[in-house]
């Protein structure tokens, strides 16, 4: 049975923490919720926008989010949308401000069944919403090329990578970017910032567009040390 299936017809269990109840604790929820702040990787990439996220990609949080992507646990989706929308409102302050969420590949959305982070960006949008905020999702962006898995990648790895790998749509939704003039901060939404190569191309294929990217947010950032060149000769 789908993993979402058992999440209606079984007692829940914590995603957090595994204890019975909820499915995602009041104890993992205020760790999921963190303490918004300012997080930027080490070291950062060219045109990364300034960073913000709920918490770090450790513990409850980090459990949460890998239940939610990749276990098929899509219940979870309004749990971690709320620690999105806080970060948001923290980040931008209350005006109007329009939401980016980068694009999963069409490979993962495909084995997922969705995307997990455009649907987050949704439901951020719609808890923004309810407490007057005016916002708006423009799922702008598309991948231009299949790019490898990151996990395990360095980030120069990364960077080159996804070295181009984002494009602005074209159609309907491109010309909806003209009409952005106004509408408040641009803002691009990920799940994690590990070394910001992902949110720093997103920004560059918007920039191409015309459109400057003043903010990245997401749930969590991976805490990272700085990488050390390697050194040749004697």
């Amino acid at each position: 049975m789908p993993t979402a299936l058992l999440d209606l017809v079984l007692p829940p269990r914590c995603a957090g923490c595994d204890a019975s109840g909820a499915l995602v604790c009041a104890r993992c929820t205020a760790e999921l919720h963190g303490e918004p702040a300012r997080r930027m990787p080490t070291p950062v990439p060219p045109g990364l926008p300034d960073c913000w996220s709920a918490t770090g990609y450790t513990g409850a949080a980090r459990r949460t989010i890998i239940a939610y992507k990749e276990r098929g646990r899509t219940a979870l989706a309004p749990s971690l949308a709320g620690a999105l929308a806080l970060t948001i409102a923290t980040a931008v302050g209350d005006r109007p401000v329009v939401l980016v969420p980068v694009p999963s590949a069409r490979s993962a959305v495909r084995r997922r069944g969705h995307d997990p982070v455009a649907r987050l960006a949704e439901l951020a949008a719609g808890c923004l919403r309810a407490a007057g905020w005016p916002v708006t999702v423009a799922g702008v962006l598309s991948q231009r090329r299949r790019v490898a898995d990151q996990a395990g990648l360095s980030s120069l790895q990364r960077a080159a990578n996804l070295s181009m790998a984002f494009r602005v749509a074209t159609g309907r939704n491109g010309s909806a970017v003209r009409s952005w003039s106004g509408m408040g901060p641009v803002v691009l939404v990920d799940d994690i910032i590990t070394t910001g190569a992902t949110l720093a191309e997103a920004a560059r294929a918007l920039g191409e567009a015309g459109v400057t990217v003043p903010f990245a947010v997401t749930v969590a950032a991976t805490r990272r040390k700085r990488e050390v060149p390697p050194r040749y000769g004697g």
